[in-house]
Order: structure tokens, then C-alpha cells, then sequence
């Protein structure tokens, strides 16, 4: 027997459990009934946020008794799908150009590339029918996020009927799908994130924070797309209809809500409610979820609302993942108001015992509907069967891509533009009163984005503390509690109480992205300020740690790029930022460290690391009570994201519109003259900055802080070698 290998391993082994001792005695709530409670918390909580604005919505619509009631409903749904998207996109020439055609023997496909904005292709199929007479009816299909787009075999196969039966068709590649990849990577092939979903979110996250919505540029392409269908001769401008299934259904949907040309709609798998939205697969891709679209008091029917009184059929699947019980719910609603307006027939819906798909049941009901409106007949008949092409046959770009093809814009160069047209301008400051101004207003701007009425300083609430033991070392103990934020919202805490001499302490709030215990144990970085003579209070807010969401998200790439991405989206919806949730979290904790005999309240101080920097940065704005603030590992701005193609664990601190507003480092300008440490600051995929940069990227920081007295108090460097408490010297 090998018996320095067996030492080795018994070593191993004694240190493995020794780590999962210590770890259990300060994540102290992992074997207690509580911790199941906790890991659903913040999606009980943001989800019941939610609730409510949809109660307030339901006695809204319970109003809507008169057909001007209903009208103005109308306006106002539409009012604000434009603000949440950031306005109305903006009118540019098509320059349309016809690459190939495809000969049918009832129809042929046109095979374009048309300019959805100046130098932002779409490729797109026309569909024409040879029989019958011109003008006819059209129907604009938008595709969802099937892989194979405009090539997939249904939609061959659906657009080849219509045509036979006489209707124009334009269909074309969505944003991020089929031709049109975003992110595309040469060397992959294919986009640098593999599903078109995660491109979708990523390039969402970016346009949330300029203050628009993905949804700005798929719905520029759809009214371009019906620009140019409208602009064919062979078309009835009359008589246009519009349709498409899953993510084509969430673009019938907006597309029908906001032009007047479409008189007919037929949304597939997409309608369903946000009640029933929260209650089975939550959040969807970035461009199907309007922000604050729960604030506002929107829900699915509102998208049928803004159609009315002309004909719109729903359209739905039984197996589907969009919950049947919301679509009828959805439905039910939309009936009623139909009716208020005397026009219940040309509100329709049909079901199939199917999946998540424009299945047979489906197309022969739109069939019908289309018939019926738009030309007149039944449409009953059988579809007719297609010569399919291959996907080479439908390329209407030379290697597939309109990236390599092409090249022009990107949503990822667009932004850019529209951040460079609508952000905010960086405030000159010439003396003390220019500062003094700029830092109110950014307080004032901070208040309002994260939607906090008040500090938590100025309501004096008095937290509720429930105790769970005490931990005994060398030199300082740990009180393990839980502190209530807000009703139902429970804060993990370890309280770190040195032997030191009686008297009142400097005391250090404590958060780290990781958890409270991750650098808790044995003389790790806790432990050195503990022995240093500081109280320190390490905290789990909402979220992190110990009240972390554990479930499996709906794809295996979700929590990578996105962490929480489900309660971070609800959060943003109803108007309140995770980030000032967790910002709020830290002011209640501070109510209480305050209260300490342990701690002088006038020497309490600010640690972020990570993921939870930048709502430590929030709190430190608006809550004057931390005197001095470090901030570690810490995305270094906003701006950041929007300049990086791909990003990554950015989201939960994402606040909608904040660049029209602010940036990260405008907050570090903020906090003087108070003493601040930015260390490691990261770009957008967490990757440490050079030292070098950073100075140049905090220069506006650091002016502030020598007109707010002394430019010495603002220290951003590479973390030393030393220990914790030599790099931070002011922290004792």
C-alpha cells in the first residue's frame, strides 16, 4: 500500500469536512425548514408584486362598459408599447433588391433584401400566386424562433398554399435567426452564444439600458416589411392580414397593436396571461417583454384591445408551454370588451390538441379566417402540396449570412448610435456648486429609477431580528441571524463581534455576490477585519447566498449569462429594480447595525464584491450612514455592456433607461467626499481591467472628488498582495 498516498487522501478528506462544517455553521439555515422558504423568496416576493399590479389592472378593465372607454383603452395600450420600446422607430428607405426567384407552378418565390433601418438588412421571401387577378390580398408572416426560419418545411408548405389560393405573402428572417445572426462568429460559424433565445437577451439587456427594447428593432422590420408589401402592385392595400406562430405570434401581436393597415390578425402560439405566465414558465426572451409593461397595467388581452373592433382569431395550443388556461382566460376578457364595441363575431379563437405549433388545426382555421375576411369564402379546402427547397435553394445572401455577405449594421452597432444620440451627457464640473448640483440630481435620478420613495434612514422602522446561535473563535464570535428587509423578505447575517476592548467599534456591512460565507471562514478576509477590531456585519441580500434561487432555469445557458434571470425580469416589469431591492436591503441593515452597542454610527462603512458591488454603490447614494464604501470586483460602468458584443452576470443589475440617466462611475462621483476604494473594477464578461485604464475611466470621479475637497479620498487600483486590512488602512 501506497501510504503517503493514503495520508494524503485522509488529509484531504478531514480538510474537505472541516470546510463543510464550517460551512453549514455559517450558512446556518441550510438544514432548517426555513431554507426551502428562503431559495423561493424572491420570486414569492416579485411574483406577488406582479399580482398585485394585475389586480389593480382587473378593476381598471371591470370600467371598460362604454365603447369610448374601450377606444381610449386602445390609445393607451399603444401609448405604451411606443414608450417601452423607445419611441417610435424611425422611418428609412426600403432600397429593396430582388437576388433570385423561384419558379412554381401556381406561385413564385421572390427571394429580397430590403433596409429595415439605413444599412440594417432583412432577407425575405415573396410569395406571389400566378392565377387569378391582381390586386390580391396579402398576409405578412413574421417567424419565430425556428432554426431553419424560411427554409422550415410548415412554412414552405403554409405560404405555398396561400399563394395557390391567391394571396400575396412576405415572410423574412427575424433578428438574431435564419440569415440573420447578430452575434455571428466566423470561426464558429453560427452565433457566439448558440441559441438565438440568449442572442435575443443579450442584445435586449443592452437596449434596456439605453431605455429601449429589442422589440424596437424587430417591430422597425415588420412596418418596413409591410411598407414594401404595401408598395407591390400585385397588393390589395385593403386587405392585409397578419400572422405567425411563437415568437411570430408575439410580432403579429405588437405588428397588429400598432398599424392601422393590418385588418386582419391570427397570433399562434404566443397569447396567453401573465398570470398564468408566472405561474408556469416565467420569463421569455428579451424582445417579448415590454418594460414596465405590469406597471403600466398591460396584460396579453391589451394587445387584442389595441386591435379592435377588426377581426382578430387567437389561436392556440392545448400541449403547448404557453399556458391554454391563460389564452382562454385572455380571451374570455377580450370577448367581453368585443362585445361593449357590438362587434363579437370578429373576435375568434381556435385550439389544437397539439404542441407548441402552427399544426394543421391551426392553419385550416386561419384558412378559414382569412377566407371569410378577406375574400369572402370558407377557405375549407385541403392544403395543396409544395415542391420543398433545400435551405441553399432559399438563401437570398451569397454564404448564408448577411454578416459576411454584407456586413452593415448590427442591433449591437445600432445601439451604440442610439445610446451616442439619447444617453446622458457628462456634466461639466467647474466648482463646488456645479458638484453640489450634479449630486443631488444624481441622488434625485438614483430615487427614482430604482423606485425608492424614501431611505429606510428617514422611515426609522425597527428591523425584526430572529437569533440562530452563535459561532465561538479565536479572538472574536459570529452571531448567526436574520434581519426582515420588508414583510417576507429575510436577510441572512453574520455578525462578527471582536474581544477587543469594551466601547463603541467602527463596523463594516459586508456583501459579496458569492454569499456572506464564502470568505468567513478561518483566516480568510472576514475574519482579518474582525481581528482588526471592526464589527462586521456579512449579509445575504435578496437573492445571493443563502436566499439564492436554486431551480433549473429553461435552458442550460440561462443562469450563465443571466444569473436570476427570472425574478431580475419580473423585478424590472413591475417597475422595481432588483438592484433597488438589494440597495434596500443594505439601509435595513444598517437601521439595525446602527443600534448596536457594539458600534459607534458614526463609523460604519460599505464592502461590496462582485454581483452585489453595484447595489452597495446604490445604497451608498441614497444612504449618507456609510461613511466610507469599497467597492471590489465591481462591473466598472453600464456603458460597458453596451460596448461589449456579449456580456455576462450583468443582469440582475440592470436598471431599465439608467444610461439616459447615469453611469456606475457618475454613483463613485456621487459619494464625495466620503472615502471610497474601486478595486479590480471588471468589464462586461468579469474580466479584471489594466490598472492603467481604470485611472483614465474614473478621471470624471476623480475631479469630482478633488472640488468636493479632497481628491486623495477616491482610491482605484489593482487588489495588493497584502492583507485586507493594509489594502483598505481607513477601514479600522
Amino acid at each position: 500500500m501506497n501510504y503517503s498516498r493514503l495520508l494524503l487522501f485522509c488529509l484531504a478528506l478531514a480538510f474537505t469536512q472541516s470546510l463543510a462544517r464550517a460551512g453549514d455553521e455559517l450558512d446556518f439555515l441550510s438544514g432548517l425548514e426555513e431554507s426551502r422558504t428562503l431559495r423561493q423568496m424572491l420570486p414569492n416576493h416579485v411574483n406577488g408584486l406582479a399580482r398585485a399590479c394585475l389586480e389593480a389592472r382587473r378593476q381598471k378593465i371591470a370600467f371598460l362598459t362604454t365603447a369610448e372607454a374601450v377606444l381610449a383603452r386602445k390609445q393607451y395600450v399603444r401609448e405604451r408599447i411606443m414608450t417601452a420600446i423607445g419611441g417610435p422607430p424611425e422611418k428609412s428607405p426600403l432600397n429593396p433588391r430582388l437576388v433570385g426567384v423561384l419558379e412554381r407552378p401556381e406561385y413564385r418565390i421572390e427571394k429580397l433584401v430590403f433596409e429595415s433601418q439605413p444599412r440594417f438588412y432583412v432577407t425575405a421571401h415573396l410569395y406571389v400566386p400566378k392565377s387569378g387577378r391582381p390586386p390580391y390580398p396579402a398576409i405578412l408572416f413574421p417567424l419565430g424562433h425556428e432554426i431553419d426560419t424560411k427554409a422550415r418545411p410548415t412554412w414552405q408548405r403554409m405560404l405555398g398554399t396561400l399563394a395557390t389560393r391567391g394571396y400575396v405573402v412576405l415572410t423574412y428572417d427575424p433578428i438574431g435567426q435564419g440569415e440573420r445572426v447578430q452575434l455571428y462568429d466566423p470561426d464558429w460559424g453560427e452565433s457566439k452564444v448558440f441559441r438565438n433565445n440568449t442572442e435575443h437577451t443579450i442584445l435586449g439587456i443592452q437596449c434596456m439600458l439605453i431605455g429601449d427594447n429589442l422589440a424596437r428593432y424587430s417591430i422597425c422590420d415588420g412596418l418596413q416589411a409591410l411598407d414594401y408589401l404595401v408598395s407591390r402592385s400585385e397588393v390589395d392595400r385593403s386587405r392585409i392580414a397578419c400572422t405567425g406562430n411563437s415568437g411570430g405570434g408575439n410580432l403579429t401581436a405588437y405588428l397588429a397593436a400598432l398599424d392601422d393597415r393590418i385588418q386582419i390578425a391570427a397570433p399562434s402560439c404566443w397569447i396567453t396571461s401573465w398570470q398564468r405566465l408566472l405561474e408556469t414558465i416565467g420569463q421569455q426572451d428579451a424582445e417579448q417583454i415590454l418594460i414596465p409593461a405590469l406597471k403600466d397595467g398591460l396584460d396579453y388581452a391589451d394587445f387584442v384591445y389595441a386591435f379592435a373592433p377588426k377581426p382578430y382569431m387567437i389561436l392556440s395550443a392545448m400541449s403547448d408551454f404557453f399556458s391554454i388556461t391563460g389564452t382562454r382566460e385572455t380571451y374570455d376578457e377580450a370577448k367581453r370588451l368585443y362585445g361593449v364595441l357590438g362587434v363579437s363575431e370578429k373576435l375568434e379563437r381556435a385550439e389544437a390538441d397539439a404542441g407548441h405549433d402552427y399544426s394543421e388545426t391551426l392553419r385550416m382555421a386561419a384558412y378559414r379566417w382569412f377566407g371569410h375576411w378577406l375574400k369572402g369564402v370558407e377557405g375549407n379546402d385541403a392544403e395543396v402540396a409544395v415542391t420543398l427547397a433545400f435551405e441553399e435553394e432559399l438563401r437570398c445572401t451569397p454564404t448564408g449570412q448577411v454578416n459576411t455577405s454584407l456586413g452593415g449594421e448590427t442591433v449591437f452597432s445600432l445601439n451604440q448610435k442610439r445610446v451616442q444620440a439619447l444617453g446622458r451627457s457628462v456634466p461639466e464640473l467647474k466648482n463646488r456648486a456645479d458638484f453640489t448640483r450634479f449630486q443631488e440630481k444624481t441622488q434625485q435620478q438614483v430615487r427614482q429609477l430604482l423606485d425608492l420613495k424614501t431611505s429606510q434612514a428617514e422611515e426609522k422602522l425597527a428591523p425584526v431580528i430572529r437569533s440562530y446561535g452563535k459561532v465561538v473563535r479565536s479572538g472574536y464570535l459570529i452571531e448567526r441571524l436574520t434581519y426582515e428587509s420588508e414583510p417576507g423578505i429575510l436577510i441572512p447575517t453574520l455578525l462578527f463581534l471582536p474581544e477587543s476592548p469594551a466601547g463603541r467599534k467602527a463596523a463594516l456591512i459586508y456583501v459579496d455576490g458569492r454569499g456572506k460565507s464564502v470568505a468567513a471562514g478561518p483566516d480568510q478576509e472576514l475574519e482579518k477585519f474582525a481581528q482588526a477590531g471592526l464589527v462586521v456585519m456579512a449579509i445575504d441580500v435578496r437573492g445571493l447566498g443563502e436566499t439564492e434561487v436554486l431551480e433549473s432555469q429553461q435552458a442550460h445557458d440561462v443562469r450563465p449569462y443571466f444569473g436570476d434571470y427570472d425574478s431580475a425580469m419580473t423585478a424590472l416589469v413591475v417597475g422595481k429594480p432588483l438592484v433597488g431591492m438589494r440597495a434596500l436591503d443594505i439601509s435595513r441593515g444598517i437601521d439595525w447595525l446602527q443600534q448596536r452597542v457594539e458600534v459607534d454610527p458614526e463609523r460604519i462603512y460599505g464592502f461590496g464584491k462582485g454581483t452585489a458591488s453595484v447595489p452597495l454603490l446604490h445604497a451608498a447614494v441614497l444612504d449618507a450612514r456609510l461613511k466610507k464604501v469599497v467597492l471590489e470586483d465591481m462591473l466598472w460602468s453600464y456603458q460597458a455592456i453596451v460596448d461589449n458584443r456579449i456580456h455576462r452576470q450583468v443582469f440582475e443589475n440592470v436598471v431599465a433607461s439608467v444610461l439616459r440617466f447615469y453611469d456606475l462611475p457618475d454613483l463613485v462621483a456621487a459619494l464625495a467626499p466620503r472615502e471610497v476604494w474601486v478595486v479590480n473594477p471588471t468589464d462586461a464578461m468579469q474580466h479584471p481591467l489594466p490598472s492603467q485604464k481604470t485611472l483614465q475611466l474614473y478621471s470624471f470621479a476623480q475631479r469630482a472628488f478633488q472640488l468636493a475637497g479632497d481628491g486623495s479620498r477616491l482610491h482605484v487600483q489593482a487588489r495588493t498582495s497584502e492583507a485586507i486590512v493594509k489594502a483598505y488602512p481607513g477601514l479600522r
